[in-house]
């Protein structure tokens, strides 16, 4: 069966090639911008292609050629202040890349599983299960909620997958995620400063990537929360990464989501209820702490 990956060296993409590699019945094509970052040479049924979505007319001459049984859609701006610092590239990106995977699914015939995020609530009445009514109070969070609108109205069997707060370890080319920034700055001895004040079901990268291969496994149809269980703030989840390393939490100070002035607004309490994809799919999320102590190598 043929795959074909979008957002490939992501920390995402990376995880998700790797359980793609090991479950050892997919052909993966796995796509991103620039040379691969992936830890695969030949023979692991794993073919790398250097592709910019935004290159509509590339993107869609790939899909077709390749014509795979399954289009799994990851790379996205994913940055609420990148979103809204340049518009353009967060809605070319974001909505116009997938109307072009879009259409090219709809003349391969391809199974298509979009990733999507919590942030297409307003985060007034979290946590959200897939009934809720999107709300998105930002330019990232109405980017993925019109891609996702376009992928239900395709007429393709789709699948969109929601997620929210992923950590996991870094990855050859990848930025540090919350987790690592967190230690960074704790074993380097520097106060932090984390906001108190948002909450989130954080989901640990490879149950995210385990997810999305069983709604794959599953030919899964609709739209599925990817989660982890436990709700905390970033400050809640900086002072569990004190604890799982011993270090100093009186380094990392509670403060609001005003004290950043951030240029994209951010909704208060989102996090999802999980129980659609542990009762349809049988995913089970790690406990937090497992996961942190995990990306921290102390599990």
């Amino acid at each position: 069966m043929k795959v074909f990956v979008t957002g490939a060296n992501g920390l995402l993409g990376q995880h998700l090639i790797r359980q793609l590699v090991e479950e050892g019945k997919f052909a993966i094509h796995a796509t991103g911008k620039g040379p691969s970052r992936l830890p695969y040479g030949q023979g692991n049924g794993v073919t790398y292609h250097e592709l910019d979505i935004t290159d509509f007319k590339q993107s869609q001459s790939l899909v077709e050629k390749l014509s795979p049984h399954i289009i799994i859609h990851a790379a996205a701006v994913t940055q609420p202040n990148d979103c809204a610092a340049d518009k353009t590239t967060c809605w070319k990106t974001n909505v116009g890349a997938t109307r072009t995977l879009i259409k090219a699914a709809q003349k391969t015939k391809s199974y298509f599983i979009y990733l999507s995020t919590d942030f297409v609530f307003d985060g007034t009445d979290g946590p959200y299960d897939e009934h809720a009514i999107p709300n998105p109070v930002n330019d990232y969070g109405e980017s993925k909620l019109l891609a996702e609108e376009m992928v239900e109205m395709s007429g393709l069997h789709w699948a969109i997958v929601r997620t929210v707060l992923v950590y996991g370890g870094k990855v050859p080319g990848g930025r540090p995620n919350f987790i690592q920034w967190v230690k960074d700055k704790l074993t380097a001895g520097e106060k932090i400063k984390v906001v108190n004040d948002q909450f989130r079901t954080p989901t640990y990268v490879e149950d995210l990537a385990k997810g999305i291969i069983l709604v794959l496994l599953k030919h899964a149809k609709g739209i599925y929360h990817i989660s982890g269980k436990e709700m905390c703030t970033p400050y809640q989840l900086a002072l569990l990464v004190a604890n799982v390393l011993q270090a100093d939490d009186s380094l990392i100070e509670q403060v609001t989501a005003e004290t950043f002035k951030e240029p994209a607004k951010r909704p208060a309490k989102t996090g999802f209820i999980i129980t659609k994809a542990v009762k349809e799919l049988g995913y089970v999320p790690v406990k937090l702490e497992e996961g942190v102590k995990r990306v921290l190598g102390l599990a």
